[in-house]
């Protein structure tokens, strides 16, 4: 049973790259941004609390992830494993999840801010033409504000796997399929097949 963390900035792929891998290999994928959008466009009481907190750009709570991420995985439906897509967020959540799972590999895709801005926005307008929800992090000030706290909290996190020797740090400016064969060789994966995929980066 294989257990990853798939992480990066927004815009980084990470969605895609967790979507691949769940399907090549029948791992569950756990999104916690999917989870929370879920909330909202459901309007649960959740949903109020995370509705508060990101339309000013903050990240939710670690006391509120935690609880989302441990009722998710006591569902107990990843027969092969599970790869968890933007959890952890910081190192109490991390220490929380090696205390409880044996993570085999986290997974880093790196971006330039650059580029992180311009896939976020391109997916902004894309989203606004094909009448998809519109993110708040599509917002730019206030992308820019999240890019900020998830450097800060990012790098300790980024320490911390180095120190468990788990992180395969990827680089993440290529086409999707470069960087899933680099993630599959970088694993010891064997795909049994590649699923087909809109040509669009997602988070």
């Amino acid at each position: 049973m294989d257990k990853y963390i798939v992480c990066g900035p927004q815009g980084s792929g990470k969605g895609t790259q967790s979507r691949l891998l769940a399907n090549d290999f029948d791992f569950v994928h756990i999104s916690i941004g999917d989870i929370f959008r879920w909330n909202v466009r459901n309007h649960t009481k959740l949903a109020a609390k995370i509705r508060k907190i990101t339309n000013t750009g903050l990240l939710v709570p670690d006391d509120i992830v935690a609880q989302v991420v441990q009722k998710r995985l006591e569902e107990h439906d990843w027969n092969y494993g599970f790869v968890l897509d933007g959890f952890p967020r910081t190192k109490p959540q991390a220490e929380y999840l090696f205390e409880t799972y044996n993570i085999d590999k986290v997974i880093y895709l790196d971006i330039p801010d650059d580029v992180v801005y311009e896939r976020v926005m391109t997916r902004a307008r894309l989203g606004e033409g094909g009448g998809f929800t519109k993110r708040v992090d599509d917002d730019p000030e206030v992308l820019k504000t999240r890019l900020t706290q998830y450097y800060e909290k990012t790098k300790p996190l980024l320490d911390l796997y180095n120190k468990k020797q788990l992180l395969l740090s990827i680089n993440g400016d290529r086409p999707i399929e470069q960087v899933y064969g680099e993630i599959q060789d970088r694993l010891g994966l064997t795909a049994r097949k590649f699923p087909e995929m809109a040509g669009t980066i997602s988070v």
